[in-house]
């Protein structure tokens, strides 16, 4: 399962944070994101409408890879299984939601904000982490602090929570980083608003950002 989680986050270094609450809106804020060149979102479970959303764009938008986040009970892992996720991540360590992917064999990355937090991870053999609170947390540099000890494991970490197109280039620019979330590329004003338009050309912004960081 691991080389599964790593073949999905490094072929997609940006991952668009998504927040639907209204149905309507699923399939075209995918499309806009997939114009602007980028092929994986994390769909929140924090509204009604995100488990049918994840069915509509695995069925109406193949092309994009479906994460689930915000998946903090063990029961959110059959749900969001069934809805099509291609994987799925938490803001927290819980081992009940932790052994309940890995009992499904789901591509799973829970989040980490401290030391402590990594070593739970690894007690399950988790090597992809989800950083969270990235920014809240002392962001970049307190990343490399806290994962010094932990280097020799060849740890991998996806940070969110504050990241935007100011920042997302020094965090892609670190050999820990893969891919980074963030929900200012398609936040749930603009799809409410319909801009679609406007989440076409973050995500087109994004996805310069990444190949520039990359290529560094």
């Amino acid at each position: 399962m691991e080389e599964r989680e790593r073949s999905i986050i490094t072929r997609n270094p940006i991952i668009a944070v998504v927040v639907i609450e209204s149905i309507e809106d699923a399939v075209p804020t995918a499309q806009a994101l997939i114009e602007g060149g980028i092929y994986c979102i994390e769909l929140a479970l924090r509204t009604p409408a995100a488990l049918e959303a994840m069915r509509l764009i695995r069925k109406n938008v193949p092309e994009m890879i479906i994460g689930a986040g915000t998946v903090i009970k063990p029961d959110h892992i059959d749900q969001v299984i069934d809805s099509g996720a291609h994987f799925g991540v938490s803001p927290g360590m819980n081992r009940n939601v932790v052994e309940r992917a890995l009992e499904k064999r789901f591509p799973f990355a829970p989040g980490v904000a401290t030391p402590s937090d990594i070593e739970v991870a690894l007690e399950y053999n988790l090597r992809i982490l989800k950083f969270f609170p990235a920014e809240p947390m002392g962001g970049l540099k307190y990343l490399v602090s806290a994962a010094t000890p932990y280097l020799h494991l060849s740890l991998q970490f996806v940070p969110l929570g504050g990241i935007n197109n100011n920042n997302a280039s020094a965090y892609l620019s670190s050999r820990l980083i893969p891919a980074i979330g963030g929900s200012w590329i398609s936040d749930k004003t603009l799809i409410s608003g319909n801009q679609w338009a406007t989440i076409t050309s973050n995500a087109r912004e994004a996805s310069i950002i990444a190949e520039n960081a990359i290529k560094e």
